[in-house]
């Protein structure tokens, strides 16, 4: 009686997920230059969709930070830990310009690549607590190909992307040919699979949301959990939308 329960509690010193739904054999080694910061929203850390533990597996250089409220001199820490620049993938907002692209900074400048992610509201919310976060150049996604989470739920706006797809796609427009996102991509979509899989075994289908993570100008994508209120896994990219 006692082993199942303990099994169920076992947990993967890595990835930090239930051993039963461990990560580790999906992660992609995914060669990048430019560093990648994750701010996850404490709501989004142990969400079963939650994409960024997969990313940050996949990804020498990206670094998932849990919270929703930084002190100032914190906050700047993180953006500013690099002698580089910093980005927000967002959606683009009246007066904010996206940075130019990491290929036209001068040779050895780093680029730093800051990801929200939360529900929409909440990413929203972040901003405006954090005029830090808030003041950085933007990067948003134009025209994202459909999300693989469509297996397991269903986005109410055509653009709307999971945190990992957001960033996979952002790297590939600051890096160029350079990078290839898509075997990182083919893993999060057996990862995506895996999760269909246990919602069949218990009955249960897609879901709408409406988070997401920055995309395109024209819509939100969702973050782990952008832009709604009940979304998990996205990270906001387009225009009015954030992921989670």
């Amino acid at each position: 009686m006692n082993g199942p329960s303990l099994l169920r509690r076992a947990t993967c010193t890595r990835c930090w997920r239930p051993q039963a739904s461990c990560l580790c054999a999906l992660a992609q080694p995914t060669a990048h230059r430019t560093e990648v910061l994750v701010l996850q929203h404490p709501q989004e850390q142990r969400q079963p969709k939650n994409s960024a533990a997969l990313l940050r597996l996949s990804l020498a250089r990206c670094e998932v930070v849990v919270g929703d409220r930084f002190a100032p001199e914190a906050l700047q820490a993180l953006l500013h830990r690099s002698a580089g620049r910093a980005c927000l993938l967002y959606p683009d907002m009246p007066a904010a310009s996206p940075p130019p692209p990491a290929l036209m900074l001068p040779p050895g400048v780093p680029l730093r690549l800051v990801v929200i992610d939360a529900t929409w509201r909440k990413s929203l919310r972040m901003l405006f607590e954090h005029p830090a976060l808030a003041g950085l150049p933007r990067l948003s996604l134009d025209a994202p190909p459909p999300t693989r989470y469509r297996a397991i739920r269903a986005a109410r706006r055509a653009n709307q992307v999971s945190t990992l797809e957001a960033t996979v796609q952002a790297l590939a427009v600051l890096e160029g040919p350079a990078f290839d996102g898509a075997p990182l991509l083919d893993a999060f979509g057996r990862f995506v699979e895996g999760l269909a899989q246990r919602h069949r075994q218990v009955g249960t289908g897609p879901t709408a949301t409406t988070g997401g993570s920055p995309g395109p100008k024209a819509a939100p994508h969702l973050p782990d959990s952008h832009p709604s209120r009940s979304s998990r896994g996205c990270t906001p990219a387009s225009r009015p939308a954030n992921d989670r």
